[in-house]
Order: C-alpha cells, then sequence, then structure tokens
C-alpha cells in the first residue's frame, strides 16, 4: 500500500501554485515521519486536512524531500506515465527542430522532475539526478525504447546532484553499443560529441539559439573562442565565415575536440586552439598585442549555492574587462551566465561597470535565454537559468 506525506498547515500553498517540489520542513513529520521513508518510494501527498494533492517520489535525506509526478493522486509511476510524457516532450521537440538533436526531457520543465536526457539522434543520454528517478530507471529505458527506440542508451549518472541524493556514480551504456563517433548537428555545423568523457551528457544544447545569433554577426571577424569546450561557439562562428578562431580552455582533451570537429566540417585552417587558465590566456594575449573583433565568454557556473553569488558576481566581472581589453574599437561580446543565482539583472550590471572600467560604451543589441527545448517552468524560477548578452563595446 503506498504511503501517505501529510504536509503542515498552508504548505500546500505553493503546489497549488503550480510548483513540484516539498522541502523537508514542510511535512508534517509528527503525522507522517520521514524516516518511515526509503529513498525514492512513491508516496501520496496530502494537505493537513487530509486532502490528497498528488503523487510524489520521496527522500528522507534530502532538503527537498519530494518532487511531485502527477496532480492525480490515482497516477502510477510507471512505464505508461513515462511512454506518455514522452510523447508530450517529444511533440514539442518536433514542433521546434527539423532533426532528432535536442535535449529531450529537461526535469521539472517537462514536468519529469530529477530527470534529464538529451537526443544524439539514435543515441540518447540519461541523467537520473534523483534517488526516485534511480528507483525508476527501468521504467525509464522502457519508454524510451517505446517512444524513440535508440540504438543505444547511455547513463551519465555522474552528476553532483546525485552525491547530494546519497547515490553512487557511474557511467554506463545500458542499452546497444555505441558508434564510434556520436555525430550531431546543429545550425547547420556537425560535432563529434564525447557522451561518455564530455561534460554533462558530452553536449550543451542550451545555447542553440544563442549562437545561431551570434554566427550572423561574425563574417570576416577575427573571434575569441574562451571556455571553448568542444567547439560549439567558435567551430560555428568559423562555419560563418568568421576570418580566424582561436579556442581556449583548460581541458586538452575538450580542445582534440574542437580541432576534430573544425576537422569534420572542413575547418582545420580557421581554427586554433590553446590550452590554459581562462584569465592567464587572456592576460597573455593583451601582453602580447593581441585584439579580436568577437569575444565569446561561455563559462561554467562560477554560482552553484546563495553563498557563492559575492564570489562569483566578482569573478564574472573580473572575466568581462578582461575580455573588453581584448576587443578593437568596435567590438562585439557575447557575455553568457549558466549560473541560476546569478540574476538577469546582475549580469546586465557586470557588463555595465566592466565597460565602464575600461572607460568605454557598451550597447546590449541581443538578450537570449535557453532555447526551447529546455523548457520553464512558471512555478519553478530554478527552471530558468541562461542568460547571453550581446554587446557592443565601443569608444568615441
Amino acid at each position: 500500500m503506498t504511503q501517505r506525506l501529510r504536509l503542515n498547515k498552508n504548505a500546500d500553498r505553493r503546489l497549488k501554485a503550480g510548483h513540484l517540489w516539498i522541502y523537508s520542513n514542510e511535512v508534517d513529520t509528527k503525522e507522517t515521519p520521514l524516516k518511515n521513508f526509503a529513498g525514492g518510494e512513491t508516496a501520496i501527498i496530502e494537505a493537513s486536512n487530509g486532502k490528497a494533492l498528488g503523487v510524489a517520489y520521496v527522500n528522507p535525506h534530502s532538503l527537498i524531500c519530494a518532487r511531485v509526478m502527477s496532480r492525480d493522486p490515482s497516477m502510477r509511476l510507471d512505464r505508461s506515465l513515462f511512454v506518455h510524457r514522452f510523447n508530450q516532450a517529444l511533440a514539442l521537440r518536433e514542433r521546434l527542430f527539423d532533426k532528432p538533436f535536442y535535449r529531450f526531457i529537461h526535469g521539472e520543465g517537462d514536468l519529469l522532475p530529477g530527470l534529464v536526457i538529451d537526443r544524439f539522434g539514435d543515441v540518447v543520454v540519461v541523467q537520473l539526478n534523483t534517488a526516485g528517478m534511480q528507483a525508476l530507471s527501468e521504467e525509464i529505458v522502457d519508454a524510451l525504447e517505446k517512444v524513440l527506440k535508440p540504438d543505444a542508451i547511455v547513463f551519465r549518472n555522474d552528476t553532483g546532484g546525485r552525491r547530494q541524493e546519497g547515490l553512487d556514480a557511474n557511467v554506463e551504456v545500458v542499452k546497444g553499443t555505441l558508434p564510434d563517433e556520436v555525430v550531431i548537428e546543429e545550425n547547420g555545423v556537425r560535432f563529434v560529441v564525447p557522451v561518455l568523457e564530455g561534460q554533462k551528457t558530452g553536449w550543451f544544447f542550451d545555447h542553440r539559439t544563442n549562437r545561431e545569433w551570434l554566427n550572423r554577426q561574425v563574417a570576416g571577424k577575427r573571434v575569441l573562442d574562451v571556455f571553448s569546450y568542444v567547439g560549439g561557439w567558435g567551430v560555428q562562428a568559423a562555419a560563418s565565415g568568421a576570418s580566424s578562431v582561436l579556442c581556449v580552455d583548460s581541458s586538452g582533451p575538450a580542445l582534440a575536440q574542437v580541432a576534430r570537429n573544425a576537422e569534420l566540417n572542413g575547418l582545420h585552417e580557421q581554427v586554433a586552439i590553446g590550452e590554459g587558465d581562462a584569465f592567464e590566456a587572456m592576460a597573455a594575449l593583451k601582453a602580447d598585442g593581441e585584439e579580436f573583433d568577437v569575444v565569446i565568454l561561455d563559462p561554467p557556473a562560477f554560482i552553484k549555492k546563495r553563498k557563492d553569488i559575492p564570489n562569483g558576481e566578482r569573478a564574472y566581472a573580473r572575466l568581462n574587462r578582461e575580455a573588453m581589453r581584448l576587443l578593437g574599437r568596435d567590438g562585439l561580446l557575447l557575455s553568457a551566465s549558466c549560473s541560476m543565482h546569478l540574476a538577469p539583472e546582475r549580469l546586465m550590471e557586470v557588463v555595465r561597470s566592466s565597460v565602464r572600467h575600461q572607460d568605454r560604451h557598451g550597447q546590449v543589441i541581443f538578450q537570449g535565454h535557453q532555447a526551447g527545448d529546455h523548457p520553464v517552468h512558471p512555478a519553478i524560477a530554478e527552471t530558468s537559468y541562461l542568460k547571453a548578452l550581446g554587446v557592443r563595446v565601443f569608444r568615441d
């Protein structure tokens, strides 16, 4: 029999507003002790008056102790539910994109909290980020085979979120055989994706539309791509007519992938690579008198938790100042942040202060967000995280 998890008085307000999370301090632990639940166990959520509000999975050891999967208390968390949600997700992606390369499931944004799936054609890469999704892994695989019929399914269960949920880290191919190279296409450019060893699932689809905008600005320009990873920005810039592109990253394996992706598109002569710390590399370029028409900043999240905000904002400010020093008299900066805790207005302030620090003028000519395959849940601010500003930086 399914256990019930009862909330404190008025603790159902966020759920009624559409939120999917329940925090441990919202639970009536006298009536329904959290210690009675196993990690990943299914529960019926009740208001303080005993009214059923929906069905969720529970992790008694996590601050977010339950995540709602359905408003229907009678809903079973089984293959049929995942098939239904996967078909809903597929309908959206096929409306947005004409090729099967996209984020297929974006956690709470697709009403499947704790689950991330990226689709690379006939290969899908799955992240089970919570105990609840880990417990449902067989149902997820079965539903993927029903809806997408992939040749290979990879589990990339090596995220920091799993540690917080008390889960082990592992990477494995759970179905089929991976091809020698997993190749995708984005904005007409082909890329080899390192699905087993790369960051996250191996690729970042979220900047797709922001890269599409930048691609229209780079013809004949000299471009610097900082934190390049495998060349998502830089190789696309070269394919869009940039006269030269320098991709800088601290990872040798990532830069080897940049070179491979440049070669894959016949762009090896336009794309150069430089290994090193971003700040040190930009300082060295400045010391050498280098100058660029376009600088791309797409750093990792400097702010992972609220307590990191002051130090993170200082890091973003320093990064943007160093980038602007490398721009010519009339240059373009693409400044991005994937830190959910950096508010859009704070990134704007970082850009403003950095422009004035260089005694220049700035014009924000583009404001970008995550692509449509990363849908935002309107009740969950955390699902809206990506920001990108296109800034013209110039002198009188």
